[in-house]
């Protein structure tokens, strides 16, 4: 019996491209290929080369997001690749949107601008997070993302042990924008507190139900003993 379009299309692909990864990929984009009955020109060959190494890719990429989800663990508040915030009494009661900021290495620990001169290792200011954002670090400007990751991490963290803190110029949130900066997220070296604080409340999840009630209920309350009395007062 003579070989299959897709066994020509998949032997015309480079067998570099043969890994355990790969593998799938080839033959998608053989099965492609023959589909569209394309010639098995040179030209052609490159073009579906790159093809499968994109979704290679793609595809460690996407593994690497679900080992990391998988590795999320807010009992021992363990987040890699994580942005995380916890509410500061009475200033996040009062502005919800508003709170203290840290980020977390590849393994999850927390780093966090706690103070002047200090930052925090795996005991954040202002208790556990309530809400975590889990960033991509296929995103990070480097092909070693991991490592590109963590250092970035440590050399802001070295770099905010030498700075006073200043809650409205040189903060938490400053300190996880210059290791977003150090690491080109994005492809960006434009991160600061405002964006930050925008995307976090944007994209952030609660922790928990427990989170979310910290997040909000002081809030919830504080307003509406406010709008208690703005209304009794109109009453009289």
């Amino acid at each position: 019996m003579g070989a299959s379009e897709e066994d020509i299309w998949m032997q015309s692909i480079p067998m570099s491209l043969s890994s355990p990864l790969a593998r799938g990929s080839r033959k998608r984009a053989a099965r492609v290929a023959s589909a569209l009955q394309l010639p098995g020109s040179g030209t052609n060959e490159v073009h579906f080369s790159q093809l499968v190494m994109a979704d290679a890719v793609e595809i460690e990429t996407m593994k690497n997001y679900n080992i990391a989800f998988e590795r999320i663990d807010p009992s021992i508040s363990r987040y890699p690749y994580c942005i995380v915030w916890t509410p500061i009494p009475v200033l996040s009661w009062l502005f919800p949107f508003i709170g203290h900021m840290g980020i977390c290495t590849s393994t999850g620990v927390i780093r966090d601008f706690a103070g002047p001169y200090f930052v925090s290792e795996d005991n954040m200011a202002f208790g556990r997070p309530t809400k975590y954002w889990m960033l991509d670090v296929s995103k990070v400007h480097a092909s070693s993302g991991s490592n590109t990751w963590d250092t970035a991490v440590h050399n802001a963290s070295e770099e905010y042990k030498q700075r006073m803190h200043n809650l409205c110029c040189d903060n938490c949130h400053s300190h996880v924008a210059m290791a977003l900066n150090l690491m080109q997220y994005d492809n960006s070296t434009s991160w600061n507190m405002v964006n930050l604080c925008l995307l976090s409340l944007i994209h952030g999840k609660h922790v928990s139900c427990i989170g979310l009630l910290k997040t909000w209920l002081p809030f919830c309350i504080l307003t509406s003993v406010i709008l208690a009395v703005a209304l009794s007062l109109n009453l009289r």
